[in-house]
């Protein structure tokens, strides 16, 4: 038997996904519930950094806009993990053990993965590729 999900992570992707959909965010988080029950849902503070990326490059003010309103609300719902030097720590093990095999994690995705990890949560992405990559991570794909 699998143990139960503590909480999630929610990577980029799936929300960048959910915002493009002009889904709202209290329909995202209800999509979050329904798929994996009352859950406690968390952001990494480099899916913050990712996300205000696609804010500075959005090509009409619309976009920027809509963009913006959806992450302002979003962290308004949904609480930041910060990233500390004991993340750092987690993250230069996890990196150096993986390089050793010959496995290159992308920096911004094992940051994200080890907010999972110190929080013993799994990983909400549309791109689990990299996660799966990082051993003591739980990624799904909604």
């Amino acid at each position: 038997m699998e143990p139960a999900i503590l909480g999630l992570v929610l990577d980029s992707s799936f929300i960048i996904e959910a915002e493009r959909k002009r889904q709202t965010v209290e329909g995202f988080l209800s999509g979050i519930r329904e798929v994996f029950g009352e859950i406690e849902v968390s952001l990494s503070a480099v899916t913050v950094a990712e996300l205000a990326h696609g804010v500075a490059r959005a090509n009409t003010p619309e976009i920027r806009d809509r963009r913006r309103a959806f992450i302002d609300e979003l962290k308004r719902h949904v609480p930041v993990h910060p990233v500390t030097d004991e993340s750092g720590e987690i993250a230069g093990r996890l990196s150096g053990e993986q390089a050793a095999r010959g496995v290159n994690l992308p920096i911004d995705d094992l940051l994200i993965g080890v907010a999972a990890i110190e929080q013993g949560y799994a990983v909400a992405t549309l791109n689990p590729r990299h996660f799966q990559r990082i051993s003591e991570l739980t990624a799904f794909q909604p």
